[in-house]
């Protein structure tokens, strides 16, 4: 076990005195229940139930009145229920949805009690009699470990310490980029990162890699709704990491014979199962952020590892120096959305990025970030050097001056100016500092660029 940022997160809200019982959604592998686990050793008494198990889940059927569902746990559990300082973590809740539903009743009538349920898939399983209770749940995600997360489980506390400086020191840059590469290379599944941690051996990983496809792939095509949803869905999972990085489009996804709409509903089963995210573009450059949902979306997939292993990309990945060779730049662009995701727990916040679509101009901004009034673009560049002419037209439509460039290089803040000569600031982030872009952001804005322009 290593420790995980979504404990801070797990603590904020036991501390909350208006608390409501805690849906952890995320993949399957991610380490929800392992987390969970750690943050009952904060309390005086734990129960765990698995509803995957039939003598877990059958309190959850049998049992409408929540007092005689309440006494049945505790009874079965062996526990004390004069004991309040106990959690009750309801894992694999998606086997039975009523369980879902019952959950208001916790916050309504026990709120003494501290109550976690995880799962995956939730919206799949649920049916139009059941319903997440809205307003009495509250949601918290778990997704790979992020990159300041491998360091911990690396034993890397030096380098852990100077990564939580803001600003970084420049001394640590080398040893932070050298690290980041190899956490590119295997990507933030806790069973890998685990697994690398004690052994450093890459070869043993492969094994690992392709039970984590096997178990996504018998738990997702469970609930394909035929055969023919099965089939495709069962391409598309192993496809996704072909063509992660990439706009897409649906008809014939993967070199495939496969129809739109039926692709659509596979990889939209992925995503309930968060195993990928369709990133939809934005055409404006003001708040709020408004995807269209008519333009092709780009594929990010759950996990860089899992891509590079998938995709063959490992020896590439190994011999880089600064991803510039390895799936045309894609790395570094798909190593930054998953830091990006990483930092934020909360369920609706997903990635964007930003397209001009004209015929005679198109760009393409990788990443907008919401910062207070503004929308701030973030590029990635795989290398040092790099145009930045995406970046440019984005901020001639903007009124504020702030932009990130995510790259191998010093952090440092520049001044440049656009072709239409609109002097702008430009905070060249490392990218292995992707996980603290909103800090950063916050530094960059309230500082004074002005002063350390080029430092």
């Amino acid at each position: 076990m290593f420790s995980r940022n979504i404990q801070h997160q797990l603590k904020n809200w036991k501390g909350n005195p208006d608390r409501k019982p805690l849906l952890l959604r995320g993949a399957r592998q991610v380490g929800k229940t392992t987390a969970v686990r750690l943050f009952a050793e904060s309390f005086d008494q734990f129960i765990y139930l698995n509803l995957e198990k039939p003598e877990d889940a059958k309190p959850f059927r049998d049992f409408d009145n929540i007092e005689k569902l309440i006494e049945a746990l505790f009874f079965l559990k062996d526990k004390d229920r004069s004991i309040k300082d106990t959690l009750i973590f309801i894992d694999e809740i998606q086997e039975e949805p009523r369980a879902i539903g019952l959950l208001r009743y916790f916050y309504e009538e026990f709120p003494d009690l501290y109550v976690i349920g995880a799962g995956s898939l939730l919206e799949t399983v649920l049916d139009e009699s059941v319903n997440i209770p809205v307003g009495r749940v509250e949601y918290l995600v778990v997704r790979p470990a992020s990159f300041n997360e491998f360091l911990g489980a690396m034993g890397e506390s030096a380098a852990a310490s100077q990564f939580d400086i803001v600003p970084l020191n420049d001394f640590a840059h080398d040893k932070l980029l050298q690290l980041f590469h190899t956490y590119a290379l295997i990507g933030g599944m806790p069973q890998i990162v685990r697994h690398y941690a004690e052994n450093r051996d890459l070869g043993a990983l492969t094994r690992i890699y392709e039970s984590l496809i096997v178990s996504y792939i018998n738990d997702v095509e469970k609930y394909a709704r035929n055969a023919t949803l099965t089939q495709i869905i069962r391409h598309c999972i192993t496809a996704v990491y072909i063509e992660a990085g990439s706009r897409i489009k649906f008809q014939g996804f993967g070199n495939s014979l496969y129809g739109r709409r039926e692709v659509g509903e596979a990889l939209r089963t992925l995503e309930k199962a968060m195993l990928i995210h369709l990133v939809y573009p934005t055409v404006h450059t003001e708040l709020p952020i408004r995807p269209d949902l008519k333009k092709s979306p780009r594929l990010q997939v759950l996990d860089t590892g899992m891509l590079n292993h998938f995709a063959g990309l490992q020896k590439s990945v190994l011999g880089a120096t600064d991803l510039e060779v390895v799936y045309k730049g894609m790395i570094a662009e798909h190593i930054v959305g998953q830091e990006i995701l990483a930092s934020r727990f909360e369920v609706l916040r997903g990635l964007s990025f930003w397209v001009r679509d004209k015929a005679a101009s198109t760009a393409e901004v990788d990443y907008v970030v919401a910062y207070e009034d503004m929308l701030i673009p973030v590029e990635v560049k795989s290398t040092p050097t790099g145009a930045l002419r995406s970046l440019h037209l984005f901020m001639d439509h903007v009124d504020h001056r702030f932009a990130v460039r995510c790259y191998p290089g010093q952090l440092r803040i520049d001044k440049i100016q656009t072709q239409n000569s609109k002097e702008y600031f430009l905070l060249n982030l490392p990218y292995y500092l992707s996980f603290k872009l909103d800090a950063y952001i916050e530094w960059f804005v309230n500082s004074d660029p002005e002063s350390v322009t080029g430092k």
